[in-house]
């Protein structure tokens, strides 16, 4: 069964990328009933600290040295992670703004299962080569500013070209961003820019 996977980035169900989750999985469920949607909530699943023996397995398998048991048990956490995106034939990611870039549970998501050997590898001749191969992916980014019309009140979106980047490296390419924002402020401007973003997920999700 073909799956789509699903990394809810939000601690608040009731946020703006929730609800555009929400838009873009209702019209993908009428388009593609067969699929199965793996979910995930970043902020209830269990997600590795990387520290202690899953950082030094890291740096073991960059030395070329075996892993000791501990080693490899923390690496394995890494590996079912990694498998869980690797298995999915398409991607959504739903995650808020935070400080101009992304919440630190994505950031966490992302340093865990970014290892050498799991999601890339180096080539001394071509350098660094990703190991996962390209799938569409949807990142819904919700902020409080708006970055469609450029009434951004002078904040700066690293989110953007940091996930296109990040995904970029491991062989992710086929990225597709879809902005809701503002999300803070008078009614009416959060009100036109939910609507059309809703609009755009459902399109979007009907052929994806």
């Amino acid at each position: 069964m073909p799956k789509l996977l699903h990394l809810a980035c939000s601690p608040r169900a009731a946020s703006e990328s929730a609800a555009g989750a929400r838009a873009f999985l209702e019209a993908f469920r009428k388009a593609r009933p067969d699929w199965e949607i793996d979910a995930s909530d970043l902020w209830r699943d269990p997600l590795p600290e990387f520290e202690g023996d899953l950082l030094e397995a890291k740096y073991a398998r960059i030395g070329g040295t075996p892993f000791s048991n501990s080693q490899r048990d923390a690496f394995a956490a890494a590996e079912r992670l990694a498998l869980r995106l690797s298995l999915a034939d398409r991607v959504l990611i739903s995650t808020p703004m935070w400080n101009f870039s992304i919440p630190y549970k994505l950031k966490q998501w992302l340093d865990v299962i970014i290892q050498p050997g799991l999601t890339f590898r180096f080539d001394p001749t071509q350098g660094y080569l990703p190991l996962l191969k390209d799938r569409p992916t949807v990142v819904i980014l919700a902020s409080g500013s708006d970055f469609v019309t450029g009434m951004n009140r002078g904040r700066i979106d690293m989110a953007t070209p940091y996930l296109r980047e990040v995904l970029r490296f491991i062989g992710i390419s086929d990225v597709r961003f879809v902005p809701i924002g503002p999300t803070a402020g008078p009614s009416e401007p959060i009100h036109v820019a939910r609507d059309a973003a809703h609009r755009r997920l459902a399109e979007i999700a009907g052929r994806f």
